[in-house]
């Protein structure tokens, strides 16, 4: 088998076939930059600002809001980006960590894993796939003392926090493109 490689000018079998065509990704404007900078910034300090404002509600400004962030601001037309995602995702993710730590026994991974993996499925049953989901479920299980003691309680901050990041990105995504957000609301 001493094949010789080919040449650059040889054509390689099935190189239009699109796996094998490589394309580059679309360029990004400094103005999409700038606006995904300021819905991040704006986003996240509306949650800090909502926190300190209200401290009775025991509101919280937890990582994978951040990763939201990142969906929200500079993906907003990915599908895991969408307020049913962002929202759902969310919510039933704190469901499944919350129920996790709860009523399964702190046994070495048990919680941990099953919060995440259930949070994943759940997720896929009801179409409501958000990446950061899996964090917040797993906050649920390994956050401080302070968000596991919420219990329950832990659903309501999360469901707030989504909602508003979902706010700030419908009129942080719109300024620079009027309706490029949400692409779809089901």
């Amino acid at each position: 088998m001493t094949e010789t490689p080919p040449r650059r000018d040889d054509e390689v079998p099935d190189a239009s076939h699109p796996a094998h065509v490589r394309t580059r990704p679309p360029r990004i404007r400094i103005a999409q930059v700038v606006a995904a900078w300021l819905g991040a910034f704006g986003g996240i300090a509306a949650l800090v600002l909502l926190v300190e404002l209200f401290p009775r509600m025991q509101l919280l400004v937890i990582g994978s809001f951040g990763a939201s962030a990142v969906l929200l601001f500079a993906a907003p037309r990915a599908p895991f980006s969408q307020p049913r995602n962002l929202v759902g995702g969310h919510l039933i993710s704190a469901v499944a960590g919350v129920a996790c730590y709860r009523y399964l026994p702190d046994m070495l991974f048990v919680p941990e894993a099953a919060a995440v993996a259930t949070a994943i499925a759940l997720m896929m049953v009801t179409r409501t796939i958000h990446p950061p989901g899996g964090a917040t479920a797993l906050i649920a299980v390994v956050g401080p003392e302070a968000i596991r003691g919420l219990g329950w309680a832990y659903v309501f901050p999360v469901l707030v926090g989504a909602l508003l990041l979902m706010l700030v990105a419908i009129v942080s995504n719109n300024l620079l493109e009027r309706g490029s957000y949400p692409d779809r609301w089901d």
